[in-house]
């Protein structure tokens, strides 16, 4: 129990990681819609890549969206529309008719008569035939029917069915009268009549003129409505057992409706409890697959993240972020899955890790994703070219304009990808989908959401980013600015070292930004006693003659513990501070070393008095800043500095520090170092003005 308990205590950091990869696994799985997934994969226009395939069992081919779409459409454009006749309206247009006619006849009879000349009983005739043929008028024009206008609808209309005590008959908009034709029908009828008679007797029909037909809204709607719903999703069967199509065959229309009406049966005929445990645990292996993907290559090629609580917990809760979020939008529709802005997880990672990482996480991340689409490899291949182009891209995250020309330029992947695969799979350009170019806009937008998302997760996770990096390099930065105050040479002395430093990491592809940044303080710990270094010695006094050689040499050595505690009271990053531990390795203050030796030559010397702590450098950046602090260093004691001099100068101070293993931890290679050779060469020529050797 005891060595088990000491082999964890020993091992806990890669057993914290598969605690965190078992999590991860555990909570994907979870999230992941336990149904049957179709086996093959197939597109429009493509081969069909598999054998020949049978019909396992019955099932309904369905209709696309478009056909279903296209049948709602022509049914709404051509619905019937339901008219309703109230016989109510006409039947009191007629009483009250009767009543002002009445009123009106003795009006003007009393003044200019209408009638004939004769006997009372031959007025009384003439007054009830007028009345009764204008009443017979009224009662034609109600009989045909007076529309309402029913608006815009009038020009979608089907069939009409006019509706009279229940009873609903065929009918036509046209043969109804407006407001308009019953007037024209009226004045029509009196046209042949005296001018007296029109003035008289039409203005009494017009005033009683109204509508008796309207539009039922309702019960059109209604009827609408059950149309719609009465639309069958289905054009026709599949038999088991009948032939779908041959192997090579191109998938055309009338294939890809069957081949997508068996998948969608198939995936919903199977998803019941019998097969939830085989469901599970396909899913488990393979979703633990793709982690084991993973988890294999930071064992292999980045053994520091893995050795990196923080960070493998800040690359895994960037993954399920990911993932869950595909999942969420997947509930509100698989279009919407167009609109998440996968790129931001490559865009993050490429912040603090390097391109490959960030492209190999996010690839694993896309096929975590794609497991529970319908159309995986649409969904993949867009996501994959996204990705790569926006690390790629995306060189200065720091740069406001270069996020938003990254945004712009993610969008037109976007659409060239969508476009070339829909022409592909259609073969033509009818059925582009201008709503997927609307979202892969709104897509690219929301991808500048990854600049804040990089300040709080830097915040976090205690990371650096480019952007803190550049803030950290302003030297209006108060640690610098009092740097540049209370040792003046020295600060002109980081800021050197860090254009050497930062030229060379360009040339071998490190981090350049980073290493200009930890040149810039790599010296702060000379802030405690600036007056006993040189660079900074203006008034020809030096302190050092006061001390021994060991003193002066505790002195000197002491700048980088006294740089560490400096860097951490102003809460600089780490990733900063191991410059400041890493600058002189485990080297040997050489010039008061070799002084004690001549001084006394016959004493044993104690080295550790002389050696710098370490540790050695253990990254190419941290590699450079040493090489570039030495040799600008011992350049300046340099007497009339020539090609040969500072040629044998680089040259004997970084292979003495190769020969003394300060780069044995550190991931570069000869090759790297001798570049890095020629660009310290070139600049310290520039520096001092020598003019390149010509031969003789």
């Amino acid at each position: 129990m005891k060595k088990l308990l000491l082999y964890l205590q020993n091992h806990q950091t890669r057993f914290a990681g598969l605690v965190l990869f078992a999590i991860s696994i555990a909570l994907v799985v979870y999230i992941n819609p336990r149904e049957v997934k179709f086996k093959y994969e197939f597109q429009k226009g493509k081969p069909w890549l598999y054998e020949n395939l049978v019909a396992p069992f019955d099932f309904p081919v369905l209709k696309t969206d478009e056909e279903l779409e296209k049948e709602r459409k022509s049914i709404v454009e051509s619905k019937t529309m339901f008219l309703r006749k109230d016989d109510d309206v006409a039947e009191d247009a007629l009483i009250a008719f009767e009543d002002e006619y009445k009123i009106e006849w003795n009006k003007i009879e009393a003044v200019a008569p209408l009638g004939k000349k004769g006997t009372s009983k031959v007025k009384d005739a003439f007054r009830r035939s007028v009345k009764n043929t204008a009443r017979d008028l009224l009662g034609e024009v109600y009989q045909k029917g007076v529309l309402k206008p029913v608006g815009d609808d009038e020009g979608k209309v089907g069939e009409v069915l006019i509706t009279v005590k229940g009873v609903s008959s065929p009918a036509r908009i046209q043969d109804f009268h407006s407001i308009s034709t019953a007037t024209s029908a009226i004045r029509k009828a009196y046209a042949d009549s005296s001018e007296a008679m029109q003035d008289f007797i039409i203005p009494i029909l017009l005033s009683h003129l109204d509508y008796n037909v309207f539009y039922d809204e309702k019960l059109s709607g209604s009827y609408l409505k059950s149309q719609l719903e009465g639309i069958v999703p289905t054009r026709g069967i599949v038999q088991e057992g009948e032939l779908i199509i041959f192997k090579g065959n191109i998938i055309d229309d009338e294939k890809f409706a069957k081949l997508n009406s068996l998948r969608k049966s198939y995936e919903g005929s199977y998803s019941g409890q019998y097969s939830f445990y085989f469901i599970l645990s396909g899913q488990i292996l393979q979703i633990g697959l793709l982690f084991s993907v993973l988890f294999v290559f930071l064992t292999q090629f980045r053994k520091q993240i893995m050795e990196d609580v923080s960070k493998l917990t800040f690359i895994l809760i960037n993954v399920l972020m990911v993932v869950g979020l595909c999942r969420v939008v997947l509930d509100f529709g698989v279009t919407y899955i167009y609109l998440v802005p996968f790129t931001i997880l490559p865009i993050t990672l490429r912040s603090f890790f390097d391109t490959r990482l960030a492209l190999f996480v996010h690839m694993m991340a896309i096929l975590l994703c794609g497991l529970m689409l319908p159309n995986s490899f649409e969904f993949v291949f867009l996501q994959f070219v996204a990705g790569v182009f926006s690390v790629v891209l995306v060189n200065n995250l720091y740069k406001r304009s270069q996020l938003f020309f990254t945004a712009a330029k993610i969008i037109l992947v976007y659409c060239i990808s969508y476009f070339s695969m829909a022409i592909i799979q259609e073969g033509s350009l009818q059925n582009l989908e201008p709503l997927h170019f609307a979202f892969f806009a709104g897509n690219g937008f929301l991808t500048l959401m990854s600049f804040p998302l990089i300040y709080f997760q830097e915040k976090i996770f205690g990371f650096v980013s480019d952007v803190s990096l550049l803030e950290l390099s302003d030297t209006n930065n108060p640690l610098l600015r009092r740097l540049g105050q209370e040792a003046p040479g020295t600060f002109q002395h980081s800021m050197q070292v860090a254009n050497l430093a930062e030229a060379a990491v360009l040339k071998i592809n490190g981090n350049a930004l980073l290493v200009r940044t930890g040149a810039l303080y790599h010296d702060i710990g000379k802030l405690t006693n600036p007056m006993y270094f040189i660079e900074n010695q203006s008034t020809g006094l030096n302190p050092h003659d006061e001390l021994s050689f060991e003193e002066s040499a505790e002195i000197i050595i002491k700048h980088v513990r006294d740089g560490i505690k400096l860097a951490k009271k102003n809460n600089l990053p780490d990733i900063l501070i191991d410059f400041i531990r890493t600058h002189h390795g485990t080297s040997t203050v050489m010039y008061f070393y070799k002084q004690y030796i001549k001084n006394f030559p016959e004493e044993e010397v104690d080295l550790e008095k002389f050696t710098y702590p370490g540790p050695k450098p253990f990254s190419k950046e941290t590699a450079a800043l040493m090489m570039a602090d030495s040799v600008e260093a011992a350049s300046r004691s340099l007497d009339k500095p020539d090609h040969d001099k500072i040629d044998a100068l680089v040259e004997n101070i970084i292979d003495h520090q190769v020969d003394t293993g300060q780069f044995e931890n550190a991931e570069i290679t000869l090759r790297e170092i001798k570049e890095i050779k020629k660009i310290f060469k070139k600049l310290l020529m520039n520096i001092y003005h020598v003019r390149v050797q010509y031969p003789e």
